[in-house]
């Protein structure tokens, strides 16, 4: 079947429709601009809505004077990475960003008992303004409020383009899937990237599918640079039954783990005192930090179930029947509901890539540093450090998704008055735009979505919890082998004078997946890196070879697109 060629013109374009896109979307119409707004996979997709337990926590200062403290314990946990201004943007707008939600008629549960009240999210001190958003009622508010602003709904519409003139953001390319497949152009003025973090280069991963990185890999491409992309959150999951589950970590210190070929303990050699020890600090956060010496039972946890290939087995003690805290009774329902599991069902554990602490580098109006290019949500870093307090990564959704809709649909009505589109030339609709694609030539890659599978495993086997030298050059050197093995099956795509009007759709599908190749390549490289420059421990980044902090490397690291491919290095901080 040969591809529809359609196009599709507006003055915002946002790239995403999870939380913080669908956020910048509202904000966006709300500022007069016309707006569209695509996903890969259905309108409130992605990680903001991703399986785990009934909602979205969320925490904010209880109160005006409680921003300094929640801004002081942002930087701290952050450990030199996150920057100040944007922690800054980031406390000051969460109260805001929780009334404007619950004025769309989303449904927010509130802390008011006790349990919920003294819950102190990970990595925090003490309990905050906690509140609870009830996914599944959130998505179908907020999709009839983005209709009652005629928000253009573009849904199962992969973007494998950014197009760029004269150092400006023009537009973009798209394959639209389904029944009514298509390839779509579309003219904008600004553009906003909300197409999530970076677990989709891992084997183990808990977000959807949809979650690839390549809006990280386009703006690259475009001129923006990544920041922070060493600091990933990992932590523990279902590998089966119910796989790609979330485990809850308030249940570490009731849970025990064997060996699934000996079923002997896998902390046997640990004396009683240091084990229960080491699982209560456990209990007290999700994701994987170096900072705390709890950090043994993530390494051991990871390096046995790598060298076995199926995890570890999970199993209950008793005392977690006899009494359950709320938070862990929630879960339970939760799992039961969900997956049809309770706590006497023995499940194999391993442990998963769940979000990313950093991504596209913004400033205070969620610039990119490209000209009509803004980004929000976990595709972004720098509100983030080396390690992430709970409940901020909705917060930094709602408040980063409704600054860069602003500031999107500002910067577009600007150009609005300065007259029509910089691309049109007079060309006629059916004619490819008179711009550079951000990505370089369209072609294709036989085999793409295997090698995008050994790409994941790479990643996972070098660079989840526990990084060493050796291992990082070479996983940095297999990524860069896979990619001579992807140039050598490259083809460019068939086109004439009037071209992609004439390509089968199956072409254009092709050539989407090798979109995500391509990124994941990209990425990778940025991410080993990153990882391979930072000869030190911090945060979520864990060095084997040098397991102490060092003060001397306490400052970001950024990755850009030179003639060679990705540049690494320290940002000098004045």
């Amino acid at each position: 079947m040969l591809a529809e060629m359609k196009q599709l013109d507006t003055d915002v374009l946002v790239i995403g429709a999870g939380l913080a896109g669908i956020t910048a979307a509202l904000w966006a119409a709300r500022s007069g601009a016309r707006v569209c707004i695509t996903a890969n996979g259905e309108i409130g997709s992605g990680s903001s809505f991703y399986p785990g337990t009934w909602g979205l926590g969320l925490i904010g200062p209880e109160s005006k004077e409680d921003e300094a403290d929640l801004m002081e314990v942002i930087l701290e946990i952050g450990e030199g990475m996150a920057d100040k201004e944007l922690v800054s943007c980031l406390v000051s707008g969460v109260s805001e960003g929780i009334s404007e939600l619950k004025g769309l008629g989303a449904e927010v549960k509130d802390a008011v008992n006790k349990g919920e009240r003294e819950f102190v999210p990970c990595f925090d001190k003490k309990c905050r303004d906690w509140h609870g958003i009830v996914k599944e009622g959130t998505r179908a508010v907020l999709v009839k409020a983005l209709k009652e602003l005629d928000v253009e709904l573009l849904p199962c519409t992969a973007i494998t383009d950014i197009l760029v003139r004269d150092g400006r953001i023009v537009g973009a390319e798209a394959v639209q899937m389904g029944k009514d497949s298509s390839i779509l152009f579309i003219r904008c003025r600004a553009a906003v990237i909300a197409s999530g973090g970076l677990g989709g280069l891992f084997s183990y991963r808990l977000n959807t599918p949809d979650v690839t990185g390549l809006g990280q890999f386009l703006a690259l491409k475009a001129g923006a640079s990544l920041v922070n992309l060493e600091f990933m959150q990992m932590m523990p999951g279902f590998l089966h039954p119910a796989p790609r589950t979330i485990y809850n970590e308030k249940v570490f210190r009731y849970s025990e783990f064997f060996y699934p070929d000996t079923g002997e303990p896998v902390f046997s050699d640990w004396s009683r005192e240091k084990l229960e020890d080491l699982m209560e600090i456990r209990s007290g956060h999700g994701p994987f930090t170096s900072r705390l010496v709890s950090r043994e039972v993530d390494i051991r946890l990871y390096q046995e179930g790598l060298k076995r290939g199926e995890g570890v087995i999970l199993r209950y003690q008793k005392e977690l029947k006899e009494g359950q805290p709320e938070f862990v009774q929630t879960y339970f329902r939760w799992l039961k509901e969900k997956t049809g599991l309770t706590m006497d069902d023995p499940v194999f554990l391993g442990i998963f890539a769940h979000a990313s602490n950093g991504g596209i580098k913004i400033d205070r109006q969620a610039g990119t540093g490209v000209n009509g290019l803004f980004a929000c949500g976990e595709a972004t870093g720098g509100m983030h450090g080396a390690d992430r307090l709970g409940g901020l990564s909705t917060a930094n959704a709602l408040v980063f998704g409704k600054i860069a809709g602003n500031h999107a649909a500002r910067w577009s009505l600007e150009q609005k008055r300065e007259g029509e589109y910089a691309e049109a030339d007079g060309k006629p609709k059916g004619r490819h735009l008179s711009a550079k694609p951000a990505g370089g030539q369209r072609t294709e890659i036989c085999g793409a979505a295997e090698l995008l599978e050994k790409v994941r495993e790479i990643n996972y086997r070098t660079a989840m919890v526990v990084r060493r030298e050796e291992a990082l050059l070479c996983g940095l050197e297999e990524i860069q082998q896979l990619q001579r093995i992807g140039e050598n099956k490259r083809s460019r795509l068939k086109h004439q004078a009037e071209p992609y009007a004439e390509q089968p759709i199956s072409c254009w599908m092709r050539y989407q997946k090798t979109r995500e190749l391509e990124a994941a390549f990209v990425l990778s490289e940025a991410l080993l890196k990153a990882a391979l420059l930072r000869k030190e421990s911090r945060g979520s980044h864990f060095r084997l070879d040098y397991p102490e902090k060092k003060d001397d490397l306490k400052k970001p690291i950024i990755s850009s697109w030179g003639r060679d491919g990705v540049c690494t290095r320290f940002l000098n901080r004045v």
